[in-house]
């Protein structure tokens, strides 16, 4: 079961219990529920840390930038490490480890959201078994904590989504299972009709990005550019006050609004993979700018010069 302490506290309220928890909660439920607050927060994905390509130095100088503007909070949108789910537990512990040291120059509240590279050993050819302590996203969780959870800040509701669903033959699909369908269901009830949320997913939900890129998309046996069960997802949302969706994976920066709902890909820290910008896409983040209910972005570039520039698609 996982502790919901946003409907907790909205029953201690009811049930007169609240006061046996201390004031600082009471404060925080009133600060949940009022109007919603005006704030900056920072949405950045898709760090691909790994030793090589001065990838270090390229999440550090981001980092510091993101850390400079004095946002909020930080929202991370998954990908952290290149890779954990190809390669045995040396490798997937060197680059968590070289993650969460260089992570530390962001100085502030974060939130992760996990991608498909951070699961452990799920990628046959890694030579993990399935009954490794550590296998699929146990080593995730360890690291880096919860698959899929919510928060509020200043009248706001925040949902974060686990879009990676390791497979019985060793791949992986993005997909929103059952069980956190339910979940999802249940805790949007509880934010209620009128509450803004935002909702994190490292696959998008929505994006136009088969359309302008179509010619080099692969098929694959799994659905792994757009979330399987999207339309599922979407109905979920219906009757609720979804102002925004922000998303990772596909490395550009992109918004599309379906149903007054704003689809936020955000472009990757780490570019075209550590080669550059990524479809004249540079590498960095996106600023959230949230007045009042309303939510405007702006993406900014890290500054970062690879050492190695080339295409990859």
């Amino acid at each position: 079961m996982i502790f919901d302490r946003r409907q907790f506290l909205k029953t201690a309220a009811v049930t007169g219990v609240t006061a046996a928890l201390g004031g600082a909660a009471a404060f925080d439920l009133v600060a949940d529920t009022k109007t919603p607050g005006s704030f900056d927060f920072v949405f950045f994905t898709d760090t691909h840390i790994e030793p090589e390509l001065d990838a270090p130095h390229g999440c550090d100088l981001c980092f510091k930038k993101i850390a400079s503007l004095k946002p909020e909070f930080a929202i991370m949108g998954g990908d952290h490490v290149y890779d954990a789910t190809s390669v045995g537990a040396d490798r997937a512990n060197t680059v968590f480890d070289l993650y969460k040291r260089t992570e530390q120059s962001l100085q502030m509240p974060i939130h992760h959201a996990i991608g498909n590279h951070d699961p452990f050993g799920i990628i046959e050819k890694s030579g993990v078994p399935s009954s490794d302590p550590f296998y699929g996203k146990k080593m995730y969780e360890d690291r880096i904590g919860r698959t899929y959870y919510s928060f509020d800040h200043r009248g706001y509701h925040f949902v974060v989504l686990d879009s990676i669903q390791p497979t019985d033959d060793r791949l992986w699909e993005a997909r929103i299972d059952e069980k956190q369908m339910t979940w999802l269901a249940d805790d949007l009830q509880g934010a209620g009709a009128t509450t803004p949320v935002i909702g994190v997913v490292h696959v998008p939900l929505v994006t136009a990005f088969a359309t302008f890129l179509a010619d080099t998309i692969r098929p694959s046996k799994y659905s792994t550019l757009t979330v399987r069960n999207a339309p599922q997802v979407l109905k979920a949302f219906d009757g609720h006050n979804i102002i925004a969706v922000l998303q990772g994976h596909t490395h550009v920066n992109e918004i599309v609004e379906y149903k007054n709902t704003k689809f936020i890909t955000g472009g990757a820290v780490c570019g075209n993979w550590w080669h550059g910008p990524r479809m004249g896409f540079p590498e960095g983040f996106t600023v959230v700018s949230l007045r009042e209910g309303k939510i405007s972005t702006r993406y900014e570039s890290s500054g970062f010069q690879s050492v190695d520039p080339r295409e990859k698609f």
